[in-house]
């Protein structure tokens, strides 16, 4: 490292000043992901700070396209603050700032069957709220079994060849 440089400048997310806040990490076992898109966040301030104090829930949220064209997340937890003058509901529909290009292509992607679309990762990106939403369609029971094999069988050779490295 030289002078003036730490090692927050080494790191990618740290630098562009990207904070992840939370990941839906039940979203890859329950769903295929397909295309993913970045979509701003329109909040109220208590929201803003409150999610900058304490980690949102992204379990049980989706995404919704309404009959005039706007996109909105329902289901997302942001924790209410205390000490707010004007405080939020805790789980209530918000916004999501999209162009109308990419609407159109949720929409479409909506149109096919089985199709969903589920938030993955909710983010900061030079200081604005992001959400990072995925087109997906739902894995059936086997799906799952598979997806749980694989990655035990990547877990144990993972595991295998570290106890390789042991013996030397």
């Amino acid at each position: 490292m030289s002078k003036g440089e730490s090692k927050a400048d080494k790191k990618g997310a740290a630098l562009t000043g990207d904070r992840v806040l939370a990941t839906n990490r039940r979203a890859s076992h329950d769903y295929e992901l397909g295309t993913r898109f970045e979509a701003g966040l329109a909040l109220i301030g208590s929201e803003a700070r409150s999610l900058r104090e304490t980690a949102p829930g992204l379990a049980d949220s989706w995404v919704d396209i309404d009959k005039s064209g706007e996109a909105w997340v329902m289901g997302l937890r942001i924790a209410p603050l205390k000490h707010a003058a004007f405080g939020h509901g805790e789980v209530r529909p918000r916004k999501l700032l999209l162009h109308r290009v990419e609407i159109d292509k949720l929409r479409m992607a909506l149109e096919r069957e089985g199709m969903t679309l589920i938030p993955t990762k909710i983010y900061f990106k030079a200081g604005r709220a992001k959400l990072e939403i995925s087109v997906a369609r739902g894995k059936k029971h086997y799906d799952k079994r598979a997806s749980i094999k694989a990655r035990d069988a990547d877990r144990e050779a993972a595991q295998a060849m570290q106890r390789g490295r042991k013996d030397y």
